[in-house]
């Protein structure tokens, strides 16, 4: 005989509701991770860089700038 795994009755799911400031919140500081997270990752060499001479960041990430098309050399 055949047996069914699909569970019977309803599922009772529950959606999750955030209010305004605190969805306001969860995406600025979203932007601003991607922002910084873009940053070290795009733009951080030479003139632009926030740490000077010091390529360390720049060569930490340089393979993914390669791999996302970002210009480096």
């Amino acid at each position: 005989m055949a047996t069914s795994s699909v569970p019977s009755g309803r599922s009772t799911s529950v959606p999750v509701v955030l209010p305004g400031t605190r969805a306001t919140l969860w995406l600025f500081g979203t932007v601003a991770l991607g922002l910084l997270v873009y940053y070290f990752v795009g733009i951080d060499q030479g003139a632009t860089s926030v740490f000077g001479n010091d390529t360390h960041i720049h060569e930490f990430v340089h393979d993914a700038r390669h791999f996302l098309g970002f210009p480096c050399h």
